[in-house]
């Protein structure tokens, strides 16, 4: 009797491990654990897309901090031990976060997660621009988020995900993406209007990093900059020498520095030419919470206002 009763038991061992391993594989939907979908986001941007459509449902753990450069970046314990835990990884993709020292592929595999299981790129059906630099025209330029329409198919990408997760919340996903990528939209078409009223003498962006090919595309102007992506090798003499006969060409009146990288590239530019840097702009992380650009909506408001402001001069 007391045989068969410890083989029952062992059964029953057996049938519930298989049942807990295929919740926490990822084959399933939330972890047996938790409520809410327990998530990952690379970067501040991407998080706040998440809580957007996710709202409180959701669990989420943002791994790059605000204002931090997230083409290079080194994990803390936390981001490890919150990967290994997540139901969902989202990340921007377009290599991003898996080129240079590739720390977040190291990070997702040491987590047994894998591609279109656990760990999912927002930037799915994005048309990809490449950089420009010699011996680099075959790399992408990961900034797709810098375009409205390429951030509402961010912001889509992460609503299927969810839904197909954590199906008994479709109806909120939904409806919160709904309403999400109707104020995106009323941004863009405003923000284009604006772009269209500068003169074209004068529409040149000038920045220090290449990262607003997308948004220059979307809006009409050209992107001018001092280094394409964020290297060891910036503001280097030929660098220089590009942007300024760019410049020279035009009739563009002031400059824009952004918020993450070093000024003192821009200083020396604003000196030589003669132009003022009109205000900071973000690109590759939202700003300090309780600041104006803190949320997605708020920085792409806070780059088109003060970019369209500057031209204009």
């Amino acid at each position: 009797m007391i045989k068969r009763l410890s083989s029952t038991i062992v059964i029953v061992v057996i049938v519930l491990g298989g049942v807990f391993w295929f919740v926490n594989s990822g084959q399933g939907g939330k972890t047996s654990q938790h409520d809410k979908l327990q998530i990952v986001a690379t970067n501040s941007i991407i998080g706040n897309m998440v809580e957007e459509v996710g709202g409180d449902k959701v669990n989420l753990h943002t791994i790059v901090p605000r204002g931090t450069d997230p083409h290079e970046y080194e994990p803390k314990p936390q981001d490890v031990v919150a990967s290994q835990e997540a139901d969902i990884l989202f990340h921007n993709g377009l290599n991003l976060e898996t080129g240079g020292s590739g720390w977040f592929k190291k990070m997702y595999k040491n987590a047994g997660k894998q591609i279109d299981q656990q760990v999912f790129s927002v930037s799915k059906g994005v048309v990809a621009k490449r950089l420009t630099d010699k011996g680099k025209e075959n790399e992408l330029d990961p900034h797709a988020w810098l375009d409205l329409q390429n951030g509402i198919k961010y912001v889509k990408n992460i609503e299927k995900v969810l839904i197909a997760k954590d199906p008994e919340n479709a109806t909120t996903y939904k409806k919160r993406t709904a309403e999400y990528v109707k104020k995106l939209s009323v941004l863009d078409q405003s923000a284009k209007t604006k772009f269209d009223s500068i003169p074209e003498d004068k529409k040149l962006l000038v920045t220090s990093e290449g990262a607003f090919k997308y948004f220059s595309a979307a809006y009409g102007i050209t992107p001018a900059f001092i280094w394409e992506i964020n290297t060891e090798s910036q503001g280097t003499p030929e660098q220089m020498r590009q942007v300024l006969t760019k410049i020279d060409a035009t009739n563009v009146p002031v400059l824009f520095l952004e918020s993450s990288v070093s000024p003192k590239t821009m200083e020396k530019l604003s000196k030589e030419t003669g132009l003022p840097i009109y205000s900071k702009i973000y690109t590759d992380s939202l700003a300090k919470k309780g600041q104006n650009a803190d949320t997605y909506y708020g920085m792409m408001k806070w780059n088109l206002d003060k970019i369209s402001a500057g031209l204009s001069q």
